[in-house]
């Protein structure tokens, strides 16, 4: 794997680029822990750099759960940044001890260098009851409003973000993820929009990422089994990484254009990016589980990606584990 650390464990994480360096952060927890199912609850955003995408180094982590009473000072999770007015911009995932860890917002923060962050505030997004579900424990363990992804809109018309979320209301529960959509001029002010795709079967569609490639529009996510509709499990969807394609950074991503990317039923891999660097496109993704069960919890090398001439993403057979999604 590229990025391994004896004694933290990796998992959810996010790429930028700048100058010559490739910036890699990535929650992370002590392997001290011993049950990596602890790991949520005891978490921080670290952070590596690289020339190559393939030899790492660690550097000073970028954020903790706030140590004063706050909307973050139970966990600081999944997130993304990006460059604007001369500042870099993160937005993060928050939760607080007030509510026992269940309510989740955005926190927003703010760098000179991508090395020292800063709180900005906070919350600056929460979950719109018009749109996404609220917390209720009977229908879902807790109000899911996470891993924001940041993309500058690329007509000049600011800025969107995407959220793993759940409609509000109907149908089967385990059937109402979606991706959720916020937009914002500065990266500080935000205002939910209605998601860009529907209901699909997946109770939650995790770690969002949505990009422009070969002329059409990808947006990805994570799945695991334990969360899908009976449809995907008698389907034998998968955990891992999957894709849809729409017409542009609004959507929508309809569901008929559904593909894995990379999923198998052990969960090798899950929260796959896709990442340009120096003319090519490659996807990374973290080790979940090994063959024998154990947690693993690294990032792994960066695989080749290409784009067909039908829109589809090939990874090459050796790294893909994948059959039609049903």
């Amino acid at each position: 794997m590229a990025l391994v650390l004896p004694d933290r464990w990796i998992w959810d994480f996010w790429l930028v680029a700048a100058g010559d360096l490739v910036h890699v952060f990535y929650l992370q927890a002590p392997r001290s822990l011993g049950d990596a199912n602890l790991r949520h609850a005891n978490s921080s955003i670290g952070h590596a750099v690289s020339a190559d995408l393939v030899h790492w180094q660690p550097v000073a982590d970028a954020l903790h759960p706030s140590p004063a009473t706050a909307f973050d000072d139970f966990a600081t999770w999944t997130g993304s940044v990006l460059r604007h007015d001369e500042r870099w911009h993160l937005l993060y995932t928050a939760a607080s001890h007030a509510e026992d860890g269940l309510v989740q917002r955005i926190g927003h923060a703010v760098s000179d260098d991508l090395m020292a962050w800063h709180r900005d505030r906070g919350p600056v997004l929460e979950a719109a009851p018009r749109w996404y579900a609220q917390l209720d424990r009977a229908d879902w363990p807790d109000l899911a409003w996470r891993d924001p992804w940041l993309l500058a809109d690329p007509a000049g018309g600011g800025f969107h973000a995407y959220l793993t979320a759940r409609a509000a209301g109907g149908g089967d529960r385990l059937g109402r993820g979606v991706v959720a959509r916020a937009t914002s001029r500065d990266l500080v002010q935000w205002a939910a929009q209605p998601p860009v795709t529907a209901p699909m079967g997946f109770g939650q569609m995790e770690v969002p990422q949505v990009l422009e490639a070969g002329g059409r529009w990808y947006l990805l996510f994570s799945t695991d089994t334990g969360t899908q509709g009976e449809m995907r499990r008698a389907a034998r969807t998968g955990t891992g990484t999957y894709y849809l394609i729409g017409d542009g950074p609004e959507g929508p991503f309809p569901a008929r254009t559904l593909q894995r990317l990379e999923a198998d039923e052990t969960g090798t891999t899950y929260a796959g990016k896709l990442f340009a660097w120096q003319g090519h496109l490659c996807f990374f993704a973290w080790h979940a589980t090994a063959a024998d069960g154990r947690f693993v919890g690294g990032i792994g090398d960066p695989v080749p990606v290409t784009v067909r001439a039908d829109g589809r993403l090939e990874l090459p057979a050796a790294a893909a584990r994948r059959t039609a999604p049903g």
